[in-house]
Formats: structure tokens, C-alpha cells, sequence
């Protein structure tokens, strides 16, 4: 499916260009996003091609409003009264970026074509999984997660994924958001495209995007080894990310089952005794167990810490 041709038209100039600018840099969108001065530019448009998404200030009289004609239009409200007109979907323009697209991806996705919506990216190999694992705790292994997806996320598109028990909200987190529980379920329901549900829940660090840890640790503790590995399978079939990173908690079930999955698993270097030999025993109960491909595929890495 081409592009979808999405126009912005608001008395405020300013904001209309910001906005456009915002949904230019989300790749994963199939958007053609077009920035229109008033009304009669709009109507010239129509004309030229049909308008799937147009995003119409509140500001212009309903009358006016009329006259144009679009797959779906969005009514942008400020703090005055304004009444949304028959077939307008009212949308506070005041809000995050995110929040207006969240609202847009929701209203168009209830179609049978809502995946236009959303880019489907051909990748020229296997998704990169890199699981970072530590039977240490205060190994750094958060901190380090986070810098190597800051990192990767220069060349690339990347998914940080903090599958920890209590993986600190308010420390390298923001306390509001959505978590790592809100993807789970929509995986579990596997009736959406995880792609397009990422893309109302990620929030972006230098690049990266990443979702919030679970605030209860229930919600991570009693996922089943195959509910991961269907999270990480819908996100590797129906995303944009090339690399999914996932910081992985020894408390979850089946945890060596889950470092199977990854294609590579970073361990933080062991600088004491007593970290180093807890590594040692981790690395001896995989070849009891017969997990010696999972041992194979752990590199020590420096945290810093």
C-alpha cells in the first residue's frame, strides 16, 4: 500500500509545521505529510489527490469545515468551546505528540486497512536479540543495556525491553508511562500488529525506544517462557526494529529458555571474588542442564561499574 497522505491545516503555522515534523521523523509510519495554509489550500489538494487524514484547527467555522472531504478528519481543540461537526473526531491539540498520535493510530486502526498506517520494513537478516544477563546483582547491567541501545540506535532502529522484576521506575525511568505489561497483553491477544501498538507505547531515549519496566513484579513474574518468545516473534515479524534488547531478570520462569531465543547475551564482567564465582556456577549449571548453546553464545562485557 503507498503512503498514506495525511494534511495538517491550522491558523497556527507553527504548530502545524511542528507537528509535521514530529510525524516525519517516526519511520515506521506511512505517512506523506503535507502542511496546508487555509482552507482553499486544502480544497487544492483534494483536487490533486484524495486526502486520507486531515487534521483540521477547530478554529475555522463548521460551515467551512465542510467543504472538505477526507478518509478521516480530526477536529484540533484548543481550551475554547468547539463543537465537532458530523463525522469530525475531536482531539485536544495541546497534548503530546505522542498522545495526538496515539489517538489518530487508534480511530484509523479500526479498519480493515489500518496497517497502512505502519511501514513494514523488509530486514536484510534476523533480527538482532541481544539478551544481557547477570546472576550478579548490581552489576551495571541496566545501565549498560541502555548505553549500548543509545549506541546502536545511531545506525539503526532499537527496542529496549527491561524484563527485571523491579526494574526501578523513577530511577533510569520516568514514573509515568506505559510498561512492559501493556505490550505482553496485547501480544497475548495476538489479534493487533505489535508494530503498530509500539508505536502508541514507546518512549524515546537519545533515539532508543524503550518501554517502562512493570510497575508489579507479578505482571513479568508469571509470564511463561513461550509468552516471551511470542512477544519477541510478533515484534521480530510485524516491526521496524532491527535490534531488541532485552535486560533479563534471573527470577523469571524458564530464564534459560528465554536466553535461547537471544542472539547473542552480553554478561557485566565479574570484578570480585565472590561475583566471579557465582558467574562459575551459572556457567556449570547451563552444561548440566544442557543449555551449553546459551553458554556458547555469553560475551563478558565491561559495565563501567
Amino acid at each position: 500500500m503507498s503512503n498514506r497522505n495525511l494534511v495538517i491545516c491550522d491558523r497556527e503555522e507553527g504548530y502545524a509545521e511542528a507537528f509535521a515534523v514530529f510525524l516525519m521523523k517516526r519511520k515506521e509510519l506511512a505517512f506523506q505529510v503535507q502542511v496546508c495554509g487555509g482552507i482553499a489550500q486544502v480544497q487544492t489538494v483534494m483536487q490533486e489527490r484524495p486526502i486520507d487524514i486531515l487534521l483540521i484547527g477547530g478554529a475555522y467555522p463548521a460551515a467551512e469545515r465542510r467543504k472538505l472531504k477526507a478518509g478521516k478528519v480530526f477536529l484540533l481543540t484548543g481550551s475554547g468551546k468547539t463543537e465537532a461537526d458530523e463525522g469530525e473526531i475531536e482531539v485536544y491539540k495541546y497534548q503530546s505528540g505522542e498522545a495526538i498520535l496515539a489517538e489518530i493510530i487508534r480511530e484509523c486502526s479500526e479498519e480493515e486497512d489500518g496497517d497502512g498506517l505502519f511501514i513494514r520494513t523488509v530486514k536484510a537478516g534476523k533480527m538482532r536479540i541481544i539478551g544481557i544477563f547477570s546472576p550478579v546483582h548490581r552489576s551495571g547491567k541496566t545501565g549498560y543495556g541502555l548505553k549500548l541501545g543509545r549506541e546502536l540506535a545511531v545506525s539503526g532502529n532499537v527496542l529496549y525491553l527491561n524484563m527485571e522484576l523491579y526494574g526501578g521506575i523513577g530511577g533510569y525511568f520516568p514514573r509515568e508511562g506505559r510498561t512492559l505489561a501493556d505490550i505482553l497483553y496485547y501480544a497475548r491477544q495476538e489479534s493487533r500488529n505489535i508494530g503498530l501498538v509500539l508505536t502508541t507505547l514507546v518512549e524515546h531515549m537519545d533515539g532508543l525506544d524503550y518501554l517502562l519496566p512493570a510497575r508489579v513484579s507479578e505482571d513479568v513474574r508469571s509470564v511463561m517462557p513461550e509468552e516471551w518468545v511470542g512477544l519477541i516473534r510478533q515484534i521480530a515479524e510485524q516491526s521496524i526494529y532491527d535490534v531488541v534488547i532485552l535486560d533479563i531478570d534471573e527470577g523469571l520462569k524458564g530464564v534459560y529458555d528465554l536466553l535461547r531465543v537471544c542472539t547473542e547475551i552480553h554478561v557485566p564482567e565479574a570484578k570480585d571474588r565472590i561475583a566471579k564465582a557465582k558467574i562459575l556456577q551459572m556457567e556449570e549449571e547451563l552444561h548440566l542442564l544442557g543449555y551449553d548453546d546459551v553458554k556458547k553464545r555469553m560475551v563478558k562485557k565491561e559495565t563501567g561499574v
